[in-house]
């Protein structure tokens, strides 16, 4: 392995599944999709029965809080363990070229290690890599239950570069066909098609250093975001993952001083994808709540008393085109419930993003207790199908542009939890490489 300490990065030694493992059993999607659809995982399970497979290294977090996950966090140490022992893995040293194809759109990414000790999640913070949404400490508690002290991690996280003239990952699209093609197969349940080739040659490591090192360069920086010096440089924010990779540095700094600057759990395994990548697509994260006790409307106009005007429509359709058209000044957001679909317009509102003027009423509602659970889903139809179902409630949110991101970040810190999401949930990314973090 090789560090760069001035760009945060690792070239990491990765344990990939052996060949002759069937792929498709192995890689399964993100621990935190399909919360609310528990026959999602129960298609996995049959999909994968005994063959190995990342789903037995991970907690499904639809399992929170339910009988199966104490005994699925234990399943989790044994198979680690057993997969290091019984031959399942080789392990190579480099950076993997990732080429995901899923709903006919096609995007890159690299996976390689974070310096943990370059990460700072806080708002505000000023560090090389940054959190893009707000960290809720209340969620690392059961994913700290599951990496600390586990041997091995697998990475969900995609982290984003902003690399406009495309000089990072790029350049190895354009010469694939020089690399080593380490996986190539389809994933399950209509998530797509991935490939894998691994940079591991001297020359492009050191090709790939210099055009990140350019990327951080203070000038450079300050120039493209018409910022000074005080704001720091953010050469990774945060896509996906968010919760996962602040789990990763809480166990370093807790055990740093025990085990020393040069032990691997330093480090976290991501994907970086670049912003600009034009298969990588901006999607809203929508809102459920379930079990609900009080009428929302009336809650709402409490809140925001005159600056809310609620719309019925006669339609989904119609309820979506409204809010997805909205206009600067007002902010949209639709409701969903069994009754039919209504469009809530907020005026002056307080944040630059309608999910930022949309989260403060439902913590204060959800704080009151007037409903069971809030769920975080993505796609439109997911939160339609949800919301329109008996004693459920749903608030479709609008998309935010990709390219405001980094400016977003460096001047105002972190967004309002779940603002965006990196496609819908089929597109997330699928647990395959691995590594050793003890």
């Amino acid at each position: 392995m090789k560090n760069y300490p001035d760009i945060g990065i690792q070239v990491a030694d990765l344990l990939l599944p052996k060949p002759g493992l069937n792929l498709t059993q192995w890689s399964v999607i993100a621990c935190d999709q399909f919360t609310s659809q528990p026959e999602y995982w129960e298609n996995v399970k049959k999909i994968v029965g005994n063959s190995p497979s990342t789903l037995n290294m991970i907690l499904p977090e639809v399992f929170l809080g339910k009988p199966e996950e104490e005994e699925q966090t234990a399943l989790t140490r044994e198979k680690m363990a057993e997969y290091l022992a019984g031959n399942v893995f080789v392990e190579k040293e480099g950076i993997v070229l990732v080429e995901r194809k899923v709903d006919n759109k096609t995007r890159h990414g690299l996976v390689l290690a974070l310096d943990l000790e370059q990460y700072d999640y806080n708002k505000g913070s000023k560090s090389l890599i940054r959190a893009t949404e707000g960290t809720i400490l209340q969620r690392l508690p059961p994913r700290i239950k599951i990496r600390e002290g586990a041997p091995l991690e697998l990475p969900h996280i995609l982290v984003l570069i902003d690399d406009p003239e495309k000089t990072v990952i790029e350049p190895f699209i354009n010469r694939k066909a020089e690399l080593q093609k380490i996986y190539n197969f389809n994933l399950m349940l209509g998530s797509g098609h991935l490939t894998g080739y691994m940079i591991h040659q001297d020359q492009h490591i050191h090709q790939l250093v210099q055009a990140l090192r350019k990327l951080a360069e203070p000038e450079t920086f300050r120039k493209k975001y018409d910022v000074d010096e005080k704001y720091g440089i953010l050469l990774f924010a945060m896509g996906d993952g968010n919760h996962s990779l602040a789990t990763a540095k809480a166990i370093w700094e807790k055990n740093k001083s025990v085990v020393g600057m040069d032990h691997p759990s330093r480090y976290a395994l991501v994907e970086i994808e670049n912003i600009h990548d034009c298969g990588l697509e901006f999607e809203p994260i929508h809102r459920v709540m379930f079990e609900v006790k009080d009428d929302l409307v009336s809650a709402m106009r409490s809140f925001y008393q005159d600056d809310l005007r609620i719309v019925k429509v006669g339609s989904a359709a119609e309820m979506k085109k409204m809010v997805d058209q909205q206009k600067p000044g007002t902010h949209a957001a639709g409701l969903i419930s069994p009754e039919g679909f209504s469009v809530a317009y907020i005026s002056h509102p307080q944040s630059n993003l309608a999910v930022g003027t949309i989260q403060p009423f439902l913590d204060e509602w959800m704080g009151k207790r007037k409903a069971g659970e809030l769920d975080y889903v993505h796609g439109a139809e997911t939160v339609i199908d949800l919301g329109t179902e008996p004693g459920n409630l749903g608030i479709y949110l609008p998309a935010m542009e990709k390219s405001d991101l980094f400016k977003t970040v460096i001047l105002d810190g972190a967004l309002p939890r779940k603002t965006f999401s990196m496609g819908e949930a089929h597109e997330k990314r699928f647990y395959l490489e691995c590594r050793r973090i003890s």
